[in-house]
């Protein structure tokens, strides 16, 4: 209920007026604590306390997309729908900046396009500060001019679509507006005036030294002649200069007229715009599939390659354990004793000698004598550890 249109609001630009505040802000507004606690109730007479309590502007911020206060109060505008006199007391308003953008904003959502530009542009001579939370949370610095020439301009302003208005030459050339004219126009014209007075005075200030120089009425009456003429070019100057520069100006309408009715009248070009868009993205993305595929194949042949060196160096590696081992084994059998073929012949000749010693020893302890009585002899000599007898 409390949510709910006033019941008497008429509806704007064809729809409720809180529809002008897309869904998904409209439920962070109405889950704020702020909208619940301090908006509750508030009528067009003490909507105003509210509004002069505002230090900041802005629309959401944060990573839920918290609402401001400032956001909230225009949403309670949009729902009680104050009438257009207060509003335009709200941006008459000189003491108070935030109860002054504030109607300006509300104006430019629900008002007609001749209203929003009468009572805003004047808005462009207020240059005093104003405080602005961004997105992140922070405070920027900004001005009501600022703030004025965006809701003119830009299609967005604190997170909310603005309506679309008719550009001020349009409504110039129909004749729903009058020409803008600056509050400086006044001053250039001042200055002007005292630089032409000053000028006159200098005129004839010269023409009074000249006379008591003694000059002739001819020689001054040809120098006022030259001096006329140079006035009359430059004045022929000025005018031309002035010629091409609204000339150029009529040329930038025609040409931004033109775009608009090129733009009226093929209302598929922006989305055949978006289809050559999409698909330029759509052959970039093929295109870096590709790329991709090439450089995995790419690292796959490399790691093949890198797998076929590394088992030949492990294939190579393990001939070499082995050769190694082989060697090994063959140092070892002939540390315990393995014998080259050359020591082997030396070491038979060993043997053979000691076997021809032991012989010799055999044959020298007689048991072998032809005389068996002395053989007899012998052997017990030999068992006893005697000599043999040496007959």
């Amino acid at each position: 209920m409390a949510n709910r249109t006033d019941p008497a609001a008429k509806s704007i630009h064809g729809t409720n007026p809180q529809n002008l505040v897309e869904k998904i802000v409209r439920s962070k507004i109405y889950q704020n604590t702020y909208w619940k606690e301090q908006c509750f109730g508030l009528t067009a007479e003490t909507l105003v306390d509210k509004a002069m309590e505002l230090d900041h502007l802005g629309g959401t911020f944060g990573g839920n997309r918290k609402p401001t206060p400032f956001l909230c109060l225009v949403m309670k505008m949009l729902q009680i729908q104050p009438e257009k006199e207060i509003v335009v007391e709200f941006i008459k308003n000189d003491d108070y900046k935030y109860v002054r953008v504030l109607g300006a904003f509300y104006l430019r959502l629900t008002g007609s396009v001749t209203d929003v530009y009468r009572y805003l542009e004047p808005l462009y001579n207020d240059y005093r500060k104003l405080r602005q939370k961004t997105s992140d949370g922070k405070f920027s610095l900004t001005h009501v001019d600022e703030v004025i020439d965006q809701l003119l301009t830009w299609d967005y302003s604190c997170d909310i679509a603005l309506p679309r208005i008719q550009k001020r030459w349009t409504l110039e050339a129909t004749g729903a507006l009058e020409s803008r004219r600056s509050a400086l126009e006044d001053d250039f014209e001042e200055e002007e005036e005292k630089e032409d007075e000053e000028q006159a005075m200098d005129i004839d200030a010269n023409h009074e030294k000249d006379y008591y120089r003694g000059r002739s009425p001819t020689r001054d009456r040809d120098r006022d002649r030259k001096r006329d003429s140079y006035k009359h070019r430059e004045r022929e100057y000025d005018r031309d200069r002035d010629y091409d520069r609204d000339h150029a100006r009529g040329r930038e309408k025609d040409r931004d007229r033109d775009r608009d009715k090129e733009r009226d009248r093929d209302p598929y070009r922006d989305r055949d715009r978006d289809r050559h868009r999409f698909r330029d993205e759509k052959e970039y993305l093929r295109e870096r599939e590709r790329e991709r595929e090439r450089e995995g194949r790419e690292r796959e042949r490399r790691d093949r390659e890198r797998g076929r060196r590394r088992s030949r160096s492990r294939s190579r590696s393990r001939d070499r354990r082995e050769r190694d081992r082989d060697d090994g084994d063959y140092r070892k059998r002939r540390a315990r004793g393995s014998i080259s073929p050359h020591r082997q012949e030396n070491g038979g000749s060993r043997d053979e000698s000691k076997k021809k010693k032991k012989d010799k020893e055999k044959k020298s302890d007689g048991t072998d004598h032809p005389d068996p009585e002395i053989a007899e002899a012998n052997r017990l000599r030999a068992s006893l550890g005697l000599a043999p007898l040496k007959l």
